[in-house]
């Protein structure tokens, strides 16, 4: 675990001695929520029904507060801070922002990892996720994972100029990206320059040709209006973009054990809801993208895997830092669900 998150886990430990019997000291306990998107988000959406669930399962002991905005917390610093001493009862990270914590997490970004939704659905309710949970447990020990849905759907390069249909196009493109070691491993993978730049920047980016592209979700990009400059998306699906969902651990055990369980139940709503609301709203996002005159352009099979076959120096740059442990729980995992899913489409048709 990286230095800063260490001091801030130690901060934590000490933090919640004193603030976890706190949690009881009046009849109704109340779970604050916070997040750096907006109303819009399907963030915001899962919140409300975990909010509904457990107020009304709670007969009242339980009360939800959502702080959307970052009007609890301004960075993902900050509430990091405030979840893990406890102040904070619950927030979210994308996969990213978890390898601040738990830097082997970015297996969860490896660039094609899974195929689609419902084998990406499939892992995240299995024993991957158990796995994960405990190891942060044990190098973070303040945090608990609850649940794990998604946040905008699927990660596509999108560019403003040039189209891409395979990574030979990639080369030379400036794009932006987070700045995660993964995801600029990626864009130098494929031949293109990574340029790291703020959210609040891209648009501008984008607008004057400072870069050349980005690598986003479909409502990420009309939300932020971003189609009035990018022009082209290819649905390469390069990562599926998680949403973990976390809870300060001494808050989660000072809960009764029946408090214990209409949050973990709770959370099974607000991960359902939050997982499908990306794919109702694609749905408009991708008409408003051709309505302002862009393109969407879908990779025959020989084309994905070649973006597959470019992105394993991804990979092996993962290994080299982090071992082969994630990577084979990772793709165990892909491989049970997906002989589980052709299962169940085998019992359904013949």
């Amino acid at each position: 675990m990286p230095a800063f998150w260490k001091t801030l886990a130690a901060s934590a430990a000490l933090g919640a001695a004193f603030a976890a019997p706190a949690a009881h000291a009046q009849d109704s306990t109340t779970l604050k929520i916070a997040f750096l998107g907006s109303e819009d988000d399907e963030d915001y959406d899962g919140s409300l029904v975990f909010k509904s669930f457990v107020e009304s399962a709670s007969n009242g002991s339980l009360a939800v507060e959502i702080y959307p905005n970052g009007r609890f917390c301004s960075t993902e610093e900050e509430c990091s801070e405030a979840l893990l001493d406890g102040r904070l009862d619950i927030f979210i990270t994308t996969n990213g922002g978890l390898a601040g914590w738990y830097p082997p997490a970015q297996f969860l970004d490896l660039p094609y990892l899974f195929p689609n939704d419902a084998v990406a659905e499939c892992v995240f309710d299995g024993p991957l996720t158990d796995k994960l949970r405990e190891a942060v447990l044990q190098d973070v020990g303040a945090v608990r994972l609850m649940a794990i849905s998604n946040t905008g759907g699927w990660r596509n390069i999108a560019t403003t100029g040039k189209a891409v249909h395979g990574p030979a196009d990639v080369a030379g493109l400036k794009l932006r990206t987070i700045p995660a070691d993964i995801q600029i491993q990626l864009v130098e993978a494929l031949g293109g320059s990574p340029t790291p730049i703020a959210w609040p920047e891209v648009y501008t980016s984008l607008a004057t040709g400072v870069v050349d592209g980005t690598k986003n979700g479909i409502t990420d990009i009309v939300n932020m209006q971003f189609q009035d400059s990018l022009k082209h998306i290819v649905l390469d699906g390069h990562a599926y973009m998680g949403a973990l969902w976390w809870m300060n651990e001494g808050n989660f055990q000072a809960l009764s054990d029946e408090e214990k369980r209409i949050v973990y139940t709770g959370f099974q709503e607000l991960k359902w809801t939050a997982r499908q609301m990306p794919k109702l709203k694609a749905v408009a996002a991708y008409e408003a993208f051709k309505a302002a005159g862009g393109e969407i352009y879908t990779p025959t099979p020989e084309e994905k895997a070649a973006f597959q076959e470019a992105a394993q120096p991804v990979w092996t740059w993962y290994e080299e830092n982090f071992g082969r442990d994630w990577i084979d729980a990772a793709q165990s995992a892909v491989e049970e669900c997906q002989t589980q899913l052709d299962a169940a489409f085998t019992n359904a048709t013949q």
